[in-house]
């Protein structure tokens, strides 16, 4: 039995109909680079999410830098993020010429710690935005990220790429990831739990002003075509990706509700057999506040999680790391300094933790085979 990590052939089976009836409109329309298609996503997003803004861009990176930079970041201020993400989270933060200042993680949530951010921002004014990951599909705990908001004067800028639909507590108000901070962003790349079929992203915001700034900067910082009141990208949503989104978007609660069963079912499955893995758990909290992008387990050593990665692979059985190297001891990021032992928990995590499969079509039959190869190895 062969059992990908991720599979879109099996959603693309049940959509395929859909699909191509809207690539024919969109192509017998004519207009394939932003136009009514792309409005109309971004409305039924803005809806969804319980947003004012939505603007559609070219990918999650590119929504990261316009985001960034809408926040009115200036060389040389410094951003606070977390080192145990994808590249684009900290990238954007050199792109606007600014300062990466990395955090470790909580060492349950894999989320950044916001008790050391605080730490931060207590010692140093020059930091001007936080930058939380809802990593894997979990929230960042809204109450929390809005109290440094209130108390330190930063904006927030949400990396919600792995997470549409999740959601947290507010004071006594249910709110979707990615539209509690100043702005928020998604990505639609193909594997997300809402996808294209190819690269496409968004940026979400009640703010108007910066709104207008990421319409303007998607489109060659032009409000009126030509007429240029800042240097902006290109980096616009085609037509043909928002229009499979909106067919996509009406399945994203029972896809969802699907990824949380199957997250309980390897639960249940590890439970049952005492196997020494640390697991995401599944709590009963009247919300969504994990939406399981990924499935993403912890061994006890490297030496473990490698037996197991091997075996796995050899039967069939797709797997991932994420993330193999922290970010703060990336290359690229030399020159900030930081050295290994600096973020203990995140240089932990890159060695011990393992992605497996899930996807809203994996069946029970597949999630018992993958958790009974486990049980070969440990």
């Amino acid at each position: 039995m062969q059992i990908p990590l991720f599979d879109l052939t099996r959603q693309y089976a049940q959509l395929r109909n859909e699909v191509l009836e809207v690539v024919d409109e969109v192509l017998s329309d004519g207009r394939v680079i932003l136009g009514p298609w792309v409005e109309r996503f971004e409305r039924e997003l803005a809806s969804y999410l319980g947003v004012k803004h939505v603007v559609g861009v070219a990918n999650g990176s590119d929504a990261l830098v316009i985001a960034l930079q809408s926040l009115g970041i200036q060389p040389g201020e410094k951003v606070v993020t977390t080192p145990y993400t994808f590249f684009a989270t900290a990238s954007c933060i050199v792109r606007n010429n600014a300062i990466p200042v990395f955090v470790d993680v909580d060492a349950n949530t894999y989320n950044i710690d916001l008790n050391q951010v605080e730490r931060i921002l207590k010692n140093d004014p020059s930091v001007k935005v936080v930058i939380p990951v809802h990593l894997f599909g979990r929230t960042v705990e809204p109450n929390e990220l809005i109290y440094l908001k209130e108390r330190y004067g930063v904006k927030i800028l949400e990396d919600a790429a792995q997470s549409i639909g999740s959601e947290g507590k507010l004071q006594e108000r249910i709110v979707k990831s990615g539209t509690f901070g100043d702005v928020g962003i998604f990505s639609f790349f193909p594997t997300k739990n809402l996808g294209a079929y190819g690269d496409a992203g968004a940026i979400v915001t009640n703010d108007d002003e910066i709104a207008q700034t990421c319409r303007m900067l998607r489109q060659h910082g032009a409000k009126e075509k030509y007429f240029h009141e800042m240097v902006g990208y290109n980096s616009r949503l085609d037509s043909i990706h928002a229009a499979i989104l909106l067919v996509k978007l009406k399945h994203l609660d029972n896809w969802t509700a699907r990824r949380i069963e199957i997250a309980k079912k390897y639960g249940e499955l590890f439970e049952k057999l005492k196997l020494p893995i640390k697991y995401p758990k599944v709590e009963e909290k009247g919300y969504r506040y994990h939406v399981f992008h990924q499935y993403v387990v912890e061994f006890e050593t490297n030496e473990q999680r490698e037996r197991v990665r091997k075996h796995l692979t050899q039967s069939g059985i797709g797997t991932a790391l994420y993330y193999p190297l922290p970010l703060h001891l990336q290359k690229c990021f030399a020159h900030l300094g930081y050295k290994e032992g600096d973020l203990p928990i995140s240089e932990r995590l890159s060695k011990t933790t393992l992605a497996l499969p899930i996807f809203p079509e994996l069946t029970d039959e597949e999630i018992e085979t993958v958790v009974k190869t486990i049980s070969e190895v440990l």
